[in-house]
């Protein structure tokens, strides 16, 4: 295999012949331009230098040999020749790296979900936090999946044995040492190096259910590998339909093979929302399990999320999420649901369930939080005899941070919660270790307000311990708050955060 000198591939610069450095590897692109699933910007960018640094925290290992045939790998670089600008450049970042996270505080000293966040904040490095907290617009829906809970207040009852609380419950029928799961969130390794596979060895350590995303940064294959031999966790997955349906074919026979126990279709992406934190990132890279074959011309400016997204079908419907069931044995659920009368059809159309869920407020701005939805679809099922029911059961995600959030939805018929930008900042702070300890608050957290309402199990968790009389009160901010998306004068975007 020849050895290049940098200099050599430097000379193949052009669309029209194009070498890339990937791992000190040279491949030759030049006829894979036009099928990149993020577009041909991004090579042609990196046409004649390395791109590592760009590719690796966004692209599962094999994503190379899943694209390219064996013959564009052309030999390595001789390191000797990397010019001294592209050397400095990467010790620069590997120096900021160190530099961020050398003043973390001991774990222990992380007392609440709150403290992983604004961690968070100061380690990560400016794209990966843009992508992680970015929403769409004003915000205003991430805002308002916040304050909901605030609008709730308990009911307490006294005078119940309570010495012993049992947190414990099922969730489709697996077990779950809390009323939570671990929901989907893409991109995990520009937060860790090893991204989801963070949250699968936390899951198996403290009992939770992991909900695999099809935009991970580790391969679907690598995330189930990574599972303990006694099979934990338990393992869902979250689905972005592909317009290709043979692609949807193939990743549901993938998910049967895994011995994955339930599908949650995403039916609230025809479009990512405009998340312009993100987008003044000018994110351009195509993320990680992107399915599209298309050539077609993206504009890479808008951020990572779109730049990750081109592949999804906006043309899906009914009769599609209703195809996707009849292909396979697993139970499959509609994750992104927002009002009774979808909750309701899909009730009636005989799927396993449905998250009431406004994609963590990156979607639409100003669109309901999941937990007042969960109040009018309990309404609605109820009075057609659908609930409760083992066989239609009801989630809800978005803006949870605390013990108390969690107990509120289950009180109003939630059977769990999914949290996601939580794990993802404890583990990209403090590892593994990070979300264990995460979980462990939020037990802790669970079981004491599990005493002072009354409720020794989930099941004692009912309506009556719960006011709702200011649920419905929501009134826009705008104004009242500085604007999350404006620039400051060092380019950066503001965050309240």
């Amino acid at each position: 295999m020849k050895v290049w000198r940098y200099e050599e591939v430097a000379q193949h610069a052009s669309r029209d012949d194009c070498y890339v450095v990937l791992y000190n590897k040279v491949y030759d692109l030049t006829d894979f331009i036009p099928h990149h699933p993020g577009g041909p910007q991004i090579i042609i960018k990196y046409a004649g230098k390395d791109a590592t640094t760009i590719f690796d925290p966004v692209h599962p290992q094999g994503t190379i040999e899943k694209f390219l045939p064996a013959d564009k790998c052309l030999g390595e670089v001789d390191t000797d020749t990397v010019p001294d600008e592209v050397r400095q450049e990467r010790e620069a970042l590997e120096r900021q790296e160190v530099e961020r996270r050398k003043n973390l505080p001991p774990l222990q000293q992380c007392l609440n979900l709150r403290d992983f966040e604004l961690l968070a904040r100061e380690i990560l490095s400016p794209m990966a936090w843009a992508y992680y907290c970015s929403a769409a617009d004003d915000q205003e829906t991430l805002h308002e999946n916040l304050a909901v809970f605030r609008r709730i207040w308990f009911r307490p009852r006294v005078l119940r044995n309570v010495k012993h609380v049992d947190p414990s419950t099922s969730i489709l029928g697996h077990r779950s040492t809390l009323p939570i799961y671990i929901t989907a969130t893409a991109l995990g390794r520009l937060g860790h190096p090893d991204g989801e596979k963070n949250l699968t060895r936390a899951a198996a350590r403290t009992g939770l259910i992991q909900m695999i995303p099809t935009l991970s940064s580790c391969s679907f294959d690598e995330i189930v590998d990574a599972r303990t031999p006694d099979g934990a966790p338990t393992q869902f997955f979250q689905l972005y339909v592909n317009s290709d349906r043979k692609i949807v074919l193939e990743m549901l026979r993938k998910a049967e093979r895994a011995n994955v126990q339930a599908i949650f279709v995403t039916v609230d992406a025809p479009q990512l929302g405009r998340r312009e934190k993100d987008m003044r990132m000018h994110f351009d890279d195509a993320g990680s399990n992107v399915q599209s074959t298309s050539g077609d011309e993206v504009t890479r400016d808008e951020g990572a999320a779109r730049a990750i997204s081109s592949f999804i079908d906006p043309g899906l419907d009914w009769d599609d999420v209703l195809w996707i069931k009849n292909q396979t044995r697993i139970p499959i659920l509609l994750k992104g649901v927002q009002c009774w009368e979808d909750a309701v059809q899909a009730a009636e159309m005989g799927f396993a369930g449905c998250v009431l869920s406004n994609h963590g407020g990156r979607q639409l701005d100003f669109a309901r939080s999941g937990i007042e939805v969960l109040e009018e679809v309990v309404q609605a099922l109820r009075a057609r005899g659908r609930f409760p029911s083992p066989s239609f059961q009801l989630f809800v995600d978005g803006g949870i941070r605390r013990g108390t959030d969690v107990l509120k939805a289950i009180a109003l018929g939630a059977t769990a919660v999914g949290i996601g930008r939580p794990f993802i900042y404890a583990f990209s702070t403090y590892g593994v270790d990070g979300v264990v300890r995460a979980v462990q608050i939020l037990r802790d957290e669970i079981e004491m307000n599990m005493r002072l309402i009354g409720a020794p199990t989930v099941r004692d968790l009912v309506p009556e311990m719960v006011d709702l009389r200011a649920l419905h009160s929501r009134a826009t901010t705008v104004g009242d708050r500085p604007d999350t998306n404006v620039l400051d004068p060092t380019g950066t975007t503001k965050s309240r955060l």
